[in-house]
């Protein structure tokens, strides 16, 4: 038990450093990604599935990223030989929507508008915590968004999307989370 609350505070730690991580205006892509795959894991760490989206201990915590990869190789080191409440983490990539079967968080790197909404509409029941960064993501129906406000890598959080699918978000990532992104009123 000492261990898992030690790891758990050690991943908040890492979250909240990175949650204060300025980006420079020019950073290269690659480090803005390198980030967002730090949170993706975190949010593995505070979102909460119901029973049967895990059924076993041996059941793997699936990261999945639809469309192109823009992580490179840093979301598998940053998972490699973790685990969340005993379940290892996986990685998987999907080219398409029909490969998609089992997937607690999945990453959707879709620029279409229409076809982004599509997607998203097509998950629903499915208990997968959709993250993305489109402009239009939330009112797509997405559940976490992330976007650069105060040269910062900042996150929404859509949690009546969330609700709607029976996951539970911590109220501590809850608080971390910007209740409009930029161009909202």
């Amino acid at each position: 038990m000492q261990v898992l609350k030690t790891k758990f505070h050690t991943g908040l730690l890492l979250f909240l450093l990175l949650c204060s991580w300025s980006m420079p205006a020019q950073t290269p892509p690659n480090r803005e990604y390198q980030v967002k795959a730090a949170f993706l894991f975190n949010f593995a760490q505070f979102v909460e599935w119901p029973p049967a989206a895990l059924p076993e201990l041996s059941t793997p915590l699936v990261i999945g990223i639809l469309g192109e990869d823009p992580f490179g190789s840093y979301l598998e080191a940053i998972i490699s030989g973790e685990k969340i409440n005993g379940h290892p983490l996986k990685v998987e990539h999907y080219r398409s929507l029909e490969e998609v079967k089992t997937c607690q968080i999945l990453f959707l790197n879709i620029t279409e508008p229409k076809k982004l909404g599509q997607v998203i509409a097509s998950l629903k029941g499915r208990t997968i915590l959709t993250v993305g960064d489109a402009p239009d993501f939330i009112q797509e129906g997405g559940m976490i968004r992330f976007f650069i406000g105060n040269n910062k890598i900042q996150f929404q959080i859509n949690q009546e999307e969330a609700k709607s699918q029976r996951l539970i978000i911590s109220s501590k990532l809850l608080r971390l989370a910007k209740t409009e992104g930029p161009g909202k009123k």
